[in-house]
């Protein structure tokens, strides 16, 4: 590698030095790393990501291009891509832009040669954390300065930057009517209720429980989306209100916040889990599913436990009733999805529309959609 003209700096003193490649300037953010293979414009794009530097564990990023199709969300949203060796191509049948180029108009700080491997298994051993991409030229000084200045991801509530300003209806027919909280739900898991004939309703996240339930949906989705659910009590309080009412389904934050909604508490993942290789057991199949995942929180298990042992549906009491483990993860025994038993709803931490990732868990629309219908 020529002299480095860029460098990446954790809250703890890490350094490790590359090459500028994309917009110019700096970020800051949590410094997360995801495992996927592909699928690093869906990556950039989903407002799961807001507030973090992604740093991807695949050596080769950008081999394919970027192109319209691959946008789960209107921008980028991550603020920074850490690769190892980062590609322009823009020769695949689907590219419509280099890789690099698309980041730079984005606005997204690159930067690529990095040691990924060094750097991810720091972030496994000491834990996701605050950190940057700098251009050479800055002072370590002035950097570690601007680290310091941004807030821990803890406690921040970043669904009410990624969630829309106003209500946008999408779907036609007689299908049932599903009203989203939208944390910051990903394309694709609207297009995977559209092609099942569902009606979609996209709600800001500030949404009272009356304005959700004013054009008396079948039911109510909860998304994905960025932060620490913990910080999110005004949605908290609007699913409390919903449960009991509407069958409630949530998705990876919607998880999260559903747990709380029904008494269950939350905390935080020491890397989070994020790519697309991850194994989950469905306890109501016993089928191992390859899911794609990318949370940094989890809810905690009966008894305050935040690993599950065995692979039974084992049970919480909650302020609505009993609630069954449904999924588990298999990397580490959390919590991965549950079922309220007394009222209709339940969950999943990971992400079934697969945008990017396997196809393994894309039943779970129809599943969702069908006891919609028996409701």
């Amino acid at each position: 590698m020529s002299d480095p003209t860029a460098y990446v700096l954790l809250e703890d003193g890490a350094r490790f030095d590359g090459e500028a490649c994309a917009a110019e300037g700096h970020a800051v953010g949590e410094l997360v790393f995801t495992t996927g293979m592909s699928g690093y414009q869906e990556s950039v794009t989903d407002p799961s990501f807001a507030g973090q530097l992604i740093a991807f564990t695949y050596p080769h990023i950008g081999n394919y291009g970027a192109s319209s199709q691959a946008m789960e969300s209107e921008r980028a949203w991550a603020r920074a891509a850490i690769m190892r060796e980062a590609g322009n191509r823009e020769d695949a049948p689907t590219a419509e832009r280099g890789w690099l180029d698309w980041l730079a108009d984005s606005g997204v700080v690159a930067i690529s040669g990095i040691d990924t491997r060094t750097l991810v298994r720091h972030i496994r051993d000491a834990g996701a954390m605050r950190g940057g991409v700098f251009p050479a030229s800055l002072p370590e000084r002035s950097a570690r300065e601007l680290i310091e200045a941004e807030p821990p991801m803890s406690g921040q509530d970043l669904a009410s930057l990624v969630s829309p300003a106003e209500v946008s209806r999408h779907g036609q027919g007689d299908g049932p009517s599903i009203a989203v909280i939208d944390t910051g739900i990903k394309a694709s898991m609207v297009r995977e209720l559209l092609v099942r004939g569902a009606r979609v309703s996209l709600h800001p996240c500030a949404s009272t429980a009356q304005e959700l339930l004013a054009d008396d949906p079948d039911a109510i989705f909860m998304a994905n989306g960025p932060g620490d659910p913990a910080a999110l009590g005004h949605i908290v309080e609007t699913v409390r209100a919903l449960v009991g009412r509407k069958p409630v389904w949530g998705i990876c934050l919607g998880h999260q916040l559903l747990c709380r909604a029904v008494g269950l508490d939350t905390f935080k993942l020491p890397f989070g889990h994020r790519g697309a290789n991850h194994p989950v057991r469905d306890l109501q199949t016993g089928r191992v599913e390859i899911t794609s995942q990318n949370h940094g929180f989890a809810a905690v298990g009966p008894g305050g436990r935040r690993t599950i042992d065995s692979d039974e549906p084992v049970r919480w009491e909650t302020d609505f009733g009993a609630a069954a483990l449904s999924h588990v993860n298999l990397y580490d025994r959390t919590v991965e999805g549950l079922e309220l038993l007394d009222v209709p709803g339940g969950t999943v931490q990971y992400h079934p529309e697969a945008g990017p990732g396997p196809h393994d868990s894309l039943y779970l629309f129809d599943r969702f959609l069908e006891r919609i219908a028996t409701a």
